[in-house]
């Protein structure tokens, strides 16, 4: 196919982190590498760095909901951004996410008419479940979004699970499964990494690791995971457990283990946005455990198997697709008791571990670079159908909340046309007022220097007027000084001549 234009739409983007947002990123750069041109859409992060990603990234605003749900909420319908991407010429708009994200694309698709795909990652009835109490508005809010999804032109699914999932929600359409890719490429990393990446932590070799990378949230089956580690610590068993993740249900996690006696036993870190560390604890672990019922793909799954690390995963969810039990991983049921007397078996060999972790690396296994070639492959299909008219079927009618939308936003911009020409002449008097003021200030000044010369000379002249003044002065009393010296001078000359007549001898008396 040749290199087509690519809008990516999706809630959840860097600096935010789950499974969603590092596909959206994979998508974006591979595409952006191998197949055309990406551009990202997504809500605004105060401390977001863009300039770190090989393709566009629009932002539109957000609220602060973090502390509810853990991310910021997206307002898409800006007419700044709408009018961006109107210019940038996409072939083809894919939405990651069935609200926001969806709705923007919808809007998007009624003022450049080009298709969109969507993907079902995550299963929203729990995370609808989990945000409102209120069963008449979760079935309404359920509606919603299989609206929105039933309007896309095409639809995929990154698991059967998926699949499954959103047809428990109501979607009555057709999807196609599209599995996600691993950014890691296979194999493992060097020791060194390893133990830079694992030396603030208690990890005796002797002893097995276990553990998990996610979202620190109770239905990732974390429970199952604290209770199986509380009956292999009963039995006296030893090992070492680490969580890699941060999520709003941490605290109550951490306080859990604490109050199992599990502390010293099971470590915490930090949310790690280094993937070359993350890989790194993939490669220090001897089993990765997942009783996740929750992922639609377990992304994480296939991110342990690039580092031949097996997982632990229960029996007939999403994340345990392609799993076959005891070769590229290990089945249990969705159960504390299952997990540890699993556990407890691999314990005694820890090369039957290793053994699964190879079997998972060979069988599951998929590359970012490969699942985006796919994906690139079926976008031609959709661009081609969609100019044939196939997709006139679905239910593409935009209601009247997006042309009301498109009007508004229509309005909006003729208005700033608007406000735009105004500025402009107000721009330009204001420069014709300015230029006669300047022309007024240097008349002036011109003025003021011409007084000032002026005025300099006069002073001169009274300056010199005045020297001559004391000149004449200083000269006239030198003179009169010089008078009166010769004056005194002759009268003394006279006196002493008195004196001398009278002290002279009478030659008469002689």
């Amino acid at each position: 196919m040749d290199k087509q234009k690519i809008c990516l739409i999706n809630d959840s983007f860097p600096p935010a982190i789950d499974g969603v947002a590092n596909a959206v990123v994979n998508y974006g750069a591979y595409i952006q590498k191998n197949h055309g041109e990406a551009v990202v859409v997504t809500p605004f992060y105060p401390d977001a760095d863009d300039t770190v990603f090989p393709f566009e990234v629009v932002r539109y605003p957000s609220i602060d909901i973090t502390k509810a749900v853990g991310y910021r909420a997206g307002l898409p319908f800006d007419a700044d951004v709408m009018a961006r991407l109107e210019g940038e010429g996409f072939d083809l708009i894919h939405s990651h996410c069935p609200i926001t994200s969806t709705m923007l694309a919808r809007t998007l698709r009624s003022r450049i008419d080009k298709p969109i795909v969507f993907t079902y990652h995550t299963k929203f009835d729990i995370d609808i479940a989990n945000a409102i109490r209120s069963h008449l508005i979760r079935e309404e809010a359920a509606r919603i979004l299989v609206q929105n999804i039933s309007a896309c032109d095409e639809v995929w699914t990154v698991s059967r699970g998926a699949g499954e999932n959103l047809r428990k929600l109501g979607y009555e359409g057709d999807y196609l499964v599209m599995p996600n890719g691993v950014d890691f490429p296979r194999g493992r990393v060097d020791e060194a990494a390893v133990a830079e990446a694992t030396k603030d932590y208690d990890l005796p070799a002797e002893l097995p690791v276990f553990l998990f990378v996610g979202r620190m949230m109770w239905y990732k089956g974390i429970r199952i995971i604290l209770d199986a580690l509380k009956m292999l610590d009963e039995k006296g068993l030893d090992f070492r457990m680490v969580f890699v993740g941060g999520g709003n249900d941490k605290d109550e996690i951490t306080a859990c283990c604490s109050a199992l006696g599990l502390d010293g036993k099971v470590l915490f870190t930090p949310p790690i946005r280094d993937r070359a560390v993350i890989r790194a604890w993939y490669c220090r672990a001897d089993l990765f455990l997942f009783p996740s019922t929750f992922d639609t793909n377990g992304l994480v799954v296939r991110e342990a198997a690039a580092c031949s690390l097996g997982s632990m995963l229960v029996r007939g969810s999403c994340a345990a697709e392609d799993v076959e039990d005891g070769v590229s991983g290990v089945l249990i049921e969705e159960n504390a008791a299952s997990m540890a007397a699993a556990l407890e078996k691999l314990l005694a060999s820890r090369e039957t571990m290793r053994a699964v972790g190879e079997g998972a690396q060979r069988e599951l296994y998929i590359s970012w670079e490969e699942s985006v070639a796919r994906a690139f492959e079926r976008y031609g299909i959709v661009m081609e159908k969609y100019r044939c008219g196939e997709y006139n079927g679905r239910e593409r009618d935009e209601g009247e909340i997006y042309h009301a939308l498109g009007e508004v936003i229509d309005r909006y911009n003729l208005a700033r046309e608007y406000q735009r020409l105004a500025r402009e002449n107000a721009v330009l008097n204001y420069a014709g007022v300015r230029t006669g003021i300047e022309e007024e200030v240097e008349r002036m000044r011109a003025m003021q220097a011409e007084d000032t010369a002026v005025a300099a000379m006069k002073l001169e002249d009274l300056r010199r007027r005045v020297a001559d003044a004391r000149l004449r002065v200083l000269t006239g009393r030198q003179l009169l000084l010089a008078d009166a010296e010769n004056l005194r001078a002759d009268l003394r000359r006279r006196v002493q001549g008195m004196f001398d007549d009278i002290l002279r001898p009478n030659d008469r008396f002689l």
